[in-house]
C-alpha cells in the first residue's frame, strides 16, 4: 500500500503512528514552536524505515546554519540513503547534499524541482524559502511562494504556513500593505503562526509605526513569546520598535530580560543580541558588561567559518567587547574562505569580509575606513543575506562613521534618503539631519 502525508505526496516507510508524529513535527517547524527534533525522533522511533522523516530531521539540523548542525544532517541524510526512496524523497536527499555541502543555490535548485513537480511539499518550500531568506534573495521570497500558491487550499494543514512565508517575501519586495494583510490572514488561521507574526512586525518596521508595533506584540505576546524557538527574534523586534522611539531604558530591560537572560548559544539567538548592542553602542549607550559576556559565548565559534552573516555578528560582539584579538581571528577564518568553494565564498568576497573590515575599522576609531568600506557596498549587500531589518545596521553604522569623521555632505545625503524611506522616521534620523 503507498501511503501519502496529509497533503497528498507520497511516503515511504511510514506507519499510521509514526505519519501522525511526522506531521506534527513538521507543524511545529511551520510554526516555529515546541520541539520538532524530538517530535520527528518519536517518528523514526517508531518507523525506522521512514525515510522522510529522517530527510525532515536533516533539514531541521540544516535549517540554523551552525557547523554542529551541519554534521548532525549528515548522518541523518546518510541514513535515508540506506532506505528505498521515491523520486521526491531522492530530490530531498539530493536538496540536504548539497546544503550539507555548502552549495546553496544548487540545494534551491533543487527544492525548485521538487515544488514544480509536488508543489504541495510543504518542507521543500518551507527550506526553499528559508535559505532564500539566508541568501537575501527578496525575490524568490516572495515568488517561490506565489508559484505554488494555485496548488494549495485554506483547508490544507499548514496553509497558514503558506501564507506567512508570502507575507514576509511581499514585504521584503516593499509591498507592505499587500504583505500586512496576507500576514494578519495567517494569524486568523493560526495565531501561534510566528513566522507570520514576524513578517507583519517587519512591515511596521520598515513603515516606521513603532508605537503601533509596540502595541502589536504587546496584544500577541501570548501566541509568539511562550514555547517557541522563535521568540527572542520576535522580543528583538518589540525592543527595537522602543530603541527607535528612543525609549533606550526599556530597549535595554528587554535585552536584559527575554532577548539575552537565557544567555543562549543558539546562532540566531547570538545574532540578535549582536545586532540589538551594535545598535545601542552606535548611540553611546552605556553596554556595562554585556559585551564581553555576548563576547564569550561568541569565541567557540568565531572561526566556524560557515556562513558570512554569522561571522559580521561575531565580530561585532569582539569589537564591542574590546577584544582585537578575536576579530583578528574572524578575519582570518574569513580569508581561509575565499580558497574554499560552496556559496558562502562568494558571500565573503563580496560583503562579509569588507563588512567585517568596516566594523572592525569603527571600533578603533579609523571612521573614514569605515565610510570608505560600507558606503558602495549598500547596494549588493543582501547578497550575504538577512532581511532589510537587520541589514539597517549597515546604514546606521555607515551614517554615525560620516558623522564622527565630519563628512558633513554625506551624511546630509544619507540622512535625507533614510528620512524619505520611512512613512514616520525615527527621532534618530532628524537629529542625524540638524547635525549635518
Amino acid at each position: 500500500m503507498t501511503r501519502t502525508d496529509h497533503r497528498g505526496d507520497a511516503i515511504t516507510g511510514a506507519t499510521e503512528t509514526a505519519l501522525s508524529s511526522y506531521e506534527k513535527a513538521v507543524g511545529e517547524l511551520q510554526r516555529y514552536i515546541g520541539n520538532p527534533f524530538e517530535t520527528v525522533d518519536a517518528a523514526i522511533a517508531e518507523a525506522p524505515a521512514f525515510t522522510m522523516a529522517h530527510l525532515l530531521k536533516a533539514h531541521l539540523f540544516l535549517s540554523g546554519a551552525e557547523l554542529p548542525g551541519v554534521a548532525a544532517a549528515k548522518e541523518a541524510v546518510a541514513a535515508a540513503k540506506r532506505l528505498p526512496a521515491n523520486e521526491r524523497e531522492k530530490l530531498h536527499i539530493a536538496a540536504a547534499d548539497a546544503l550539507i555541502e555548502g552549495e546553496y543555490e544548487r540545494a534551491e535548485a533543487r527544492f525548485e524541482d521538487i515544488l514544480t513537480r509536488y508543489p504541495r511539499d510543504a518542507l521543500a518550500l518551507q527550506m526553499g524559502h528559508l535559505f532564500d531568506f539566508y541568501r537575501g534573495d527578496a525575490r524568490n521570497l516572495r515568488d517561490r511562494v506565489a508559484r505554488v500558491l494555485h496548488a494549495w487550499r485554506s483547508s490544507d494543514p499548514g496553509y497558514h504556513a503558506v501564507l506567512g512565508m508570502y507575507s514576509f517575501g511581499l514585504e521584503e519586495c516593499g509591498q507592505y500593505g499587500k504583505a500586512e494583510e496576507i500576514g494578519c490572514s495567517a494569524l486568523a488561521l493560526e495565531p501561534r503562526d510566528n513566522w507570520a507574526h514576524h513578517a507583519v512586525a517587519h512591515v511596521l518596521e520598515m513603515e516606521g509605526r513603532r508605537d503601533e508595533g509596540v502595541k502589536w506584540m504587546a496584544s500577541r505576546e501570548t501566541h509568539w513569546a511562550t514555547d517557541s524557538f522563535f521568540s527572542v527574534h520576535n522580543w528583538w523586534h518589540y525592543a527595537l520598535y522602543h530603541l527607535d522611539e528612543d525609549r533606550e531604558a526599556e530597549a535595554l530591560r528587554l535585552y536584559d530580560g527575554p532577548i539575552r537572560q537565557a544567555r543562549s548559544t543558539v546562532m540566531l539567538d547570538m545574532i540578535d543580541a549582536s545586532a540589538m548592542l551594535w545598535r545601542m553602542y552606535l548611540r553611546g549607550i552605556d553596554l556595562g558588561s554585556r559585551w564581553q559576556e555576548l563576547a564569550e559565548a561568541w569565541a567557540p565559534v568565531a572561526e566556524d567559518g560557515l556562513y558570512a552573516f554569522n561571522d559580521v555578528h561575531a565580530v561585532m560582539a569582539f569589537v564591542g567587547a574590546g577584544r582585537q584579538d578575536m576579530v583578528e581571528k574572524v578575519l582570518a577564518s574569513l580569508r581561509r574562505t575565499l580558497d574554499r568553494g560552496g556559496s558562502n565564498r562568494a558571500m565573503v568576497r563580496e560583503v562579509g569580509l569588507p563588512v567585517a573590515l568596516a566594523l572592525s575599522a569603527f571600533g578603533r576609531g579609523r571612521y573614514g575606513e569605515t565610510v570608505e568600506q560600507l558606503r558602495d557596498l549598500r547596494p549588493i549587500a543582501n547578497r550575504f543575506g538577512g532581511s532589510h531589518a537587520q541589514r539597517d545596521l549597515l546604514d546606521l553604522t555607515l551614517i554615525e562613521a560620516a558623522r564622527r569623521d565630519k563628512q558633513t555632505g554625506l551624511l546630509r545625503n544619507l540622512t535625507a534618503e533614510r528620512i524619505a524611506a520611512k512613512r514616520h522616521p525615527a527621532p534618530l534620523a532628524l537629529r542625524y539631519r540638524e547635525a549635518a
